[in-house]
């Protein structure tokens, strides 16, 4: 085994992170020194700027600028206050009513927007100052919201799942959506247990119970929304139309929708269509710079390397999944999700495979775990959104963050050892 290129792309990496270099670069410049090892300054840096180029040649990526603006579309267009209404009349009555309400707001926020970031800043802005006058402590209530918007990157449609069927060579990406409904349900299930069970013990406020008429009337204002589920999700599955046509559809319906319900005007659109591209800029650049250092990798060797190392300390499936998990975990604590999947992808996958693994599975395992590293510091994204929208500190939200957490772990370890939660939905639709 070599061990100059690992050492250097290591070390290079986590030392860049830690004086403050952005995730993207750090990635790039620790790709192009990877290089260097093995080839002069001028030819590294051309190829390492050509793999990012080409990393970025793909139609399944045309998908994510069109969710991302969707989503954007979806927060501004009044679909957040209507999802939450109707969480409100199916489990306001229940112990810590709001921390349910939010959760499953923001399993239906998610799984409409595709984004926990999205998801977070409106449940923590809506619901947040409604918690509190409750009586919620405000850290509960962002510990909620942070660990419940991540359940919308399992529930399609998901951007980062289009990312890991790209990374993975062409995993289907129809399969890897239905795959991922039943392990987000189960996370979100998993946390209002615990939600409700901290707010019995905290002795927090009870709402009242909502009548049918209520329950109805909320339901039918919110049905339009959930409609997108069925459009985007059904006509993938149906083979009406590919990833990338949907996510074109889901732009198209939101913008009626927000039109429809009067929540965005043409002056609004404007700046939708600017902070989409900034967001969708991020998102790109990082997958660039992540496809290069994924080129690089295969190229010095370094996949098929931990492959074998990996293979040869235990010949136990289950010892060998332990392992994979806790570096992904790991790895989730400092490094964001999409570059996290293309880099490891290459590196996991071919093991997994060894071991009888489907991709598909794999694919949800992975998301799980680096769900989990979106609310861990130093790098989670949703954390500090999470934080920012209620006005605290990181500090004081880990107390109430912990239960939560093995809520995501326990879901995450049966999900990894109990395959069928992820496959059955694939083939009863034939996937």
């Amino acid at each position: 085994m070599e061990y100059l290129p690992i050492l250097v792309l290591v070390i290079s990496f986590i030392g860049l992170l830690f004086i403050g270099v952005p995730v993207a670069w750090s990635i790039a410049i620790s790709s192009l020194l990877t290089m260097m090892t093995s080839i002069s300054m001028l030819p590294a840096l051309t190829t390492v700027s050509q793999r990012m180029a080409t990393g970025l040649d793909s139609f399944a990526l045309l998908a994510i600028p069109f969710f991302v603006l969707s989503g954007q579309l979806m927060n501004k267009g009044g679909i957040a206050h209507r999802l939450i209404d109707f969480a409100k009349t199916l489990v306001g009555s229940l112990p810590g009513g709001l921390a349910l309400i939010n959760v499953i707001a923001a399993m239906l926020m998610g799984a409409i927007a595709g984004s926990a970031m999205a998801s977070a800043s409106a449940m923590g802005s809506i619901l947040g100052p409604e918690m509190e006058k409750e009586g919620y402590s405000k850290e509960f209530g962002a510990a909620v919201n942070i660990t419940s918007s991540t359940t919308g990157l399992i529930i399609p449609p998901s951007n980062v799942l289009i990312v890991y069927s790209l990374a993975s060579g062409g995993v289907s990406i129809a399969a890897l959506f239905l795959a991922g409904y039943i392990p987000g349900i189960l996370t979100g299930l998993f946390l209002m247990i615990v939600a409700s069970f901290w707010a019995k013990k905290k002795g927090y406020k009870i709402g009242k119970r909502s009548s049918l008429k209520e329950v109805a009337r909320s339901f039918v204002s919110a049905f339009p929304s959930l409609m997108l589920l069925v459009v985007v999700i059904g006509g993938i599955v149906a083979g009406i139309f590919t990833a990338t046509e949907a996510s074109a559809i889901a732009v198209l319906y939101t913008l009626l929708l927000g039109f429809w319900y009067k929540e965005i005007s043409l002056k609004d659109l404007p700046k939708i269509s600017l902070d989409s591209c900034g967001t969708t800029a991020i998102v790109m650049l990082l997958i660039g710079a992540s496809m290069s250092m994924s080129w690089v990798m295969s190229y010095e060797n370094i996949p098929q390397d931990i492959s074998t190392a990996l293979l040869g300390a235990s010949e136990s499936p289950i010892i060998i999944l332990l392992i994979i998990n806790l570096i992904l975990l790991f790895v989730g604590v400092f490094m964001d999700m999409t570059p996290a999947v293309l880099i490891f992808t290459p590196i996991f996958l071919p093991i997994v495979e060894k071991l009888g693994m489907d991709p598909v599975h794999f694919g949800i395992v992975m998301i799980l775990n680096l769900c989990i590293g979106l609310c861990t510091p130093p790098v989670g994204s949703v954390l500090f959104v999470g934080v920012g929208v209620a006005n605290t500190t990181i500090e004081k939200v880990v107390k109430p963050l912990l239960p939560l957490f093995v809520a995501m772990i326990i879901s995450l370890f049966l999900v990894t050892y109990f395959p069928g939660l992820s496959l059955w939905l694939p083939k009863v639709f034939g996937f």
